[in-house]
């Protein structure tokens, strides 16, 4: 019972975001939770969790996330903490900064990949903070 339990929630994707397929977000996305991305963003997304992007998932923006699972199109950089997966039929144009990436065979990818050990997200990089959107701020 258990484990029919565990798969129900997955599937549901119980405490994440989900944008579904025929929906467009025009702005950035800010989460701590996991989001799931079957929809269109333009605009950066940032999650302290992960991020998996559909096959008919597409965002036109910056990703920085904890981790990635892709399997749609970017066309942005990709900054990842942990784990980038590249499914065969994702299409990425953008430079990626990873610490463990996997690409399947089939998967487009035009840029360049840097890996470190520990990327560390930040919010201030991708979301167009006070700092970036102003030449007076203090913050």
């Amino acid at each position: 019972m258990l484990k029919r339990r565990d798969k129900i929630s997955n599937e549901s994707h119980s405490g994440g975001n989900r944008l579904v397929e025929g929906t467009k977000v025009v702005g950035d996305i800010a989460t701590d939770s996991a989001i799931f991305i079957d929809g269109e963003i333009v605009g950066n997304v940032f999650s302290r969790s992960k991020v998996v992007i559909g096959e008919t998932g597409k965002v036109f923006g910056n990703i920085s996330c904890a981790d990635a699972d892709i399997e749609g199109s970017v066309d942005g950089s990709l900054e990842i903490d942990g784990l980038l997966v590249l499914r065969a039929k994702s299409k990425i144009a953008g430079d990626i900064l990873t610490a463990r990436l996997h690409i399947e065979e089939g998967a487009l990818f035009e840029g360049s990949c840097h890996m470190k050990a520990h990327v560390g997200i930040s919010t201030q990089a991708h979301l167009g903070t006070a700092d970036e959107n102003s030449n007076d701020s203090n913050y």
